[in-house]
């Protein structure tokens, strides 16, 4: 299973919001990572079919998505990030609901439905309309239908965000469990949920791919560039000014502080393993 992108670019009016992407994924879970207004939600609207490229080529295991059409649509599931419930439904009725249009019969969705609200702990909600769930409740609901058509191709935009703790190590349960045979794309500004659960990601900034690689790769290059220290307020102003800052803490008088760049030759420093928080705010803001 791939899904290739090539030579992709979207234009809004007059501004770039993607230009020439060439990406390659395969079965696996991949992490997009960018700031706000980067192109991660365009990208993946593209992905989805909800919003068409200017230029560029999509194919899924060789033959172009516009080609393939609903069957491209049949092994999609998706969840943007601004995602509305009806609210006079219920949990069940908009699962079936979702079925229907995509395709789905009657008798699977019968079996499949009390599947997917215990997957998103939802059960003893099932029957309670939406308008009545918090917001963490509509993103579980959200993540429901997007995986209800058992899909080869999953992509999620901000699935945790409104998610409790709790909530959000389910999530990442659930999407490594159902993984397998699978390609899903997701993307969050919360990084540890993304190294929780995936092992490669993608970088996006200004419309362009800037990393594309397994996050253990993309971290070895931060080695020996990461550091805690305890520092006075006066050395940690000259030190947030020659480096990044990844991480203070104030301890009394004094700041715990975690940062990246070349060892801070005025205080006592410890070396860290990086992380690929560390290597994003290192090597890519």
């Amino acid at each position: 299973m791939e899904l290739k992108i090539e030579n992709l670019y979207k234009t809004y009016r007059k501004k770039e919001a993607l230009k020439d992407i060439c990406l390659t994924v395969s079965e696996g879970i991949y992490g997009l990572l960018g700031e706000n207004g980067a192109g991660k939600s365009t990208l993946m609207r593209i992905l989805a079919t909800v919003d068409y490229q200017n230029k560029g080529m999509i194919t899924f295991d060789g033959t172009s998505i516009t080609a393939l059409g609903e069957a491209y649509r049949a092994m999609l599931g998706y969840m943007p990030q601004d995602y509305n419930v009806f609210p006079s439904f219920t949990a069940r009725d908009f699962l079936e609901y979702m079925g229907v249009l995509k395709g789905m019969e009657k008798k699977f969705l019968n079996r499949k439905i009390p599947e997917i609200l215990e997957l998103v702990n939802l059960t003893e909600a099932a029957d309670k309309k939406v308008k009545s769930f918090s917001g963490g409740m509509k993103r579980r609901l959200g993540i429901g239908q997007a995986i209800i058509n058992e899909p080869k191709l999953l992509i999620l935009d901000e699935p945790t965000a409104g998610l409790d703790p709790k909530e959000r190590i389910r999530f990442s349960n659930i999407i490594s469990t159902m993984s397998k045979e699978k390609i899903v794309i997701l993307s969050t500004h919360i990084i540890s949920d993304i190294e929780a659960i995936s092992n490669r990601v993608i970088i996006i900034r200004k419309g362009e791919i800037l990393e594309a690689d397994e996050i253990e790769t993309l971290t070895k290059t931060a080695s020996g560039k990461v550091w805690e220290a305890i520092a006075d307020e006066e050395t940690f102003s000259r030190l947030s000014r020659e480096r990044t800052i990844i991480r203070r803490k104030q301890q009394g008088s004094n700041v715990l502080v975690r940062y990246a760049g070349e060892e801070f030759g005025t205080t006592e420093n410890k070396a860290l393993e990086p992380t690929l928080e560390d290597f994003y705010m290192y090597q890519c803001i």
